[in-house]
């Protein structure tokens, strides 16, 4: 191992904690329950949580009118950052009245539970086709994310947030680590470099090799798959947390992957997301980041390697962590060993390809996924729990 060096700067340069203790919590906490309540939807407590914990350093609540405009018709911050994806607190309009400019307010689970207090700086309301156009590349509702933004409401309200009461969480708690104990974990290893692996999906075949290469250049694996909302026909994060488990335990070197999950909700906005996901993962202490085909995207809004080509427009004084760019990896029957068109001379007859969306039909089907798309392992993990849900 190469001499300890200190780890890549959270985006910005300071790690955020809005997460309060001891007296200034009492205080707070005390004087929320006076405040208008402000009921939050899923998304919005998985970003209030990545906002709290720091993975979306350096912002400090939910961002205000000048920053949101200046990051749907930018990509920035106004300090000059890399920003790509606004994180918004929408109200519909029929009881946006209660929430007042320059005043606190609670924010809250839907049973009315309090888990932060705002500060609102910012009251406005957007072109919302503007933002879906620029952020998601359409207007069309039939897009997930652009769906779940005109669901959450037609006004914006900005401003720092401060966490009163932790997020409870009943699954995956040994893996529910913030940048500040990723970052303690890395340096604990005395991983100097370390790649991140974003995924929803299960690790497949194909996942396992851009991986397995990513780490042959550094330190060290962070298999960071989220497990915050995503489309109904997506896997289940604990059926996906069971492949991750037994893939680690049986194909990876222990002392060279670790495993954590990634708190956000999926968006869908395929470029753009793939820029956010970066952030995040800077902010965990990543200094790489693997950025396969189509990442985040759905359906075909997006081009294969859009994702690869939005980091091309950003210097490293905009963004520091470094993106490790792959093609569409498969199994090639002529090598008889997973490659890409760079590294295989194989036709299109010789090469196995198999999407997550082809593997769940699969599974609805009742078939196996063949061992040249998914480890056995993993198939019978993906078997055994399709066939639960069927029962």
């Amino acid at each position: 191992m190469s001499q300890i060096k200190a780890l890549i700067q959270p985006h910005g340069g300071k790690l955020i904690d809005c997460r309060l203790q001891g007296e200034e919590r009492e205080q707070t906490l005390s004087r929320a329950s006076n405040l208008p309540r402000l009921l939050l939807s899923i998304r919005n407590i998985a970003d209030l949580e990545c906002i709290a914990t720091g993975v979306y350093s350096p912002l400090d609540g939910f961002v205000n009118e000048q920053e949101y405009y200046s990051i749907v018709k930018d990509m920035h911050l106004s300090n000059g950052l890399a920003w790509s994806i606004p994180v918004t607190l929408q109200v519909p309009e029929a009881v946006a009245e209660q929430y007042q400019l320059d005043s606190e307010i609670a924010l809250a689970y839907p049973n009315g539970e309090i888990l932060a207090v705002m500060t609102v700086t910012s009251k406005f309301k957007p072109d919302q086709t503007l933002e879906a156009q620029k952020v998601y590349r359409t207007a069309e509702e039939a897009h997930p994310g652009v769906k779940a933004m005109l669901k959450e409401g037609e006004v914006y309200l900005g401003g720092p947030i401060k966490l009163v009461n932790p997020i409870s969480q009943t699954d995956f708690l040994n893996y529910r680590l913030t940048p500040e104990a990723t970052r303690t974990e890395f340096a604990r290893r005395e991983w100097n470099t370390v790649v991140a692996f974003q995924t929803r999906n299960p690790i497949h075949r194909a996942h396992e090799y851009i991986t397995k290469i990513a780490l042959e250049v550094v330190d060290g694996l962070f298999i960071n798959p989220l497990v915050g909302q995503t489309k109904s026909d997506d896997i289940p994060a604990n059926v996906r947390m069971q492949c991750y488990q037994v893939l680690m335990e049986k194909y990876y070197p222990s002392n060279r992957v670790f495993l954590g999950v990634f708190p956000a909700a999926m968006r869908y906005a395929g470029p753009r997301e793939a820029i956010m996901h970066a952030i995040a993962r800077q902010n965990y202490g990543c200094t790489h980041f693997i950025i396969g085909r189509d990442h985040a995207g759905v359906g075909d809004y997006y081009g294969t390697y859009d994702a690869q080509y939005i980091f091309d427009e950003l210097t490293q004084d905009e963004l520091q962590i470094t993106p490790l760019k792959f093609e569409h990896a498969f199994y090639c029957t002529r090598s008889q060993s997973m490659a890409t068109a760079k590294t295989s001379p194989s036709t299109k007859e010789e090469r196995i390809h198999l999407s997550g969306t082809k593997v769940r039909e699969m599974l609805r089907n009742g078939q196996t996924p063949p061992p040249e798309f998914s480890r056995p392992e993993v198939a019978d993990i993906l078997v055994s729990s399709m066939k639960l849900a069927t029962v």
